[in-house]
């Protein structure tokens, strides 16, 4: 299907999301022009705004697909307008705003799909109303250790973590990784979650403190799919089948992604959503069609 998302941009309306611990937060609409089949809401990775998935937005509202992206508290839109002395949750992503998205998103006789990037397939396990999902596919999702990145990349992010880090979050308040060219700025109490996590093969599932993390990943059950570049030195597919394995109930299955078969010199952690990934999102919203439906739609669709 030949897509002219040149001939697409105004092609959404700003909806704010107020979380049930009453942060209100930005969230972008893309509504089809014509009948609904289903709607998506794109849970997306940490320090990345939403504008970064604008174009796979609009591939999938011309679609039909009734699409949501949202900022999640203190990042793009949703950020405070001051960021040091900011306190949040890394938790509260999954659990309090894309739940408020979940929320906004579900009803009108339609499927609700997630589609998720690097920490947005693990929000679908912090969610308190997943049950409301029909299916999910994530790119790029896994545990943020070290030893499952190539050794240099490892080596870099123990030295951004372990040693910049530390100093530039005494000196901001906050880790400004848009001085360091690496996305949006991040909270202090991201940082420091992200940090520690980032020390188990296992991510937080390896967290002393949280056991109850198990219990609630455990009571998923909605299918899986979790698509992982051979060159994503940040989620490979070795860690990608280190974290899953949380979603213990779910149908979920692993694929890995050769750049090459779609056409791509190469993918990474972000290319998923380039301009040049169109075909990759074909198949993901080819594959999320075909889950089983709790929501049966006539054939003419849902009036958006």
């Amino acid at each position: 299907m030949s897509l002219s998302l040149a001939a697409d941009k105004r092609s959404f309306h700003i909806q704010t999301l107020e979380t049930a611990d009453g942060y209100p937060l930005v969230a972008q609409r893309y509504l089809p022009s014509g009948p609904v089949r289903a709607r998506l809401i794109v849970a997306g990775a940490t320090g990345v705004q939403q504008q970064f998935y604008r174009r796979f937005a609009r591939f999938a509202r011309l679609r039909g697909y009734d699409t949501l992206t949202l900022d999640y508290r203190g990042v793009g839109l949703s950020a405070p307008a001051e960021l040091r002395g900011f306190r949040m949750n890394y938790l509260d992503w999954g659990q309090q705003d894309l739940a408020a998205a979940v929320k906004a998103m579900h009803g009108g006789g339609c499927p609700l799909y997630l589609l998720g990037h690097s920490y947005g397939g693990h929000a679908l396990g912090l969610l308190p109303n997943h049950e409301l999902i029909d299916a999910c596919f994530t790119f790029g999702t896994g545990s943020g250790w070290h030893g499952w990145m190539p050794t240099l990349e490892g080596w870099r992010v123990r030295f951004l973590l372990n040693m910049v880090g530390p100093l530039l979050t005494r000196w901001y308040g906050y880790l400004p990784l848009k001085r360091l060219n690496m996305g949006e700025n991040l909270p202090l109490d991201v940082y420091r979650q992200w940090k520690h996590w980032c020390r188990y093969p296992r991510y937080f599932f390896e967290d002393s403190s949280l056991p109850e993390l198990a219990q609630r990943f455990a009571q998923v059950r909605l299918p899986i799919l979790a698509a992982n570049a051979v060159d994503d030195s940040w989620a490979s597919p070795g860690s990608r089948d280190a974290f899953m394995p949380g979603y213990q109930n779910a149908p979920w299955q692993g694929r890995d992604i050769q750049p090459n078969s779609f056409g791509m010199a190469q993918i990474g952690h972000m290319g998923y959503f380039r301009a040049t990934a169109q075909p990759l999102w074909v198949e993901a919203l080819d594959w999320l069609s075909q889950q089983p439906q709790r929501y049966p739609q006539s054939p003419q669709g849902v009036a958006a």
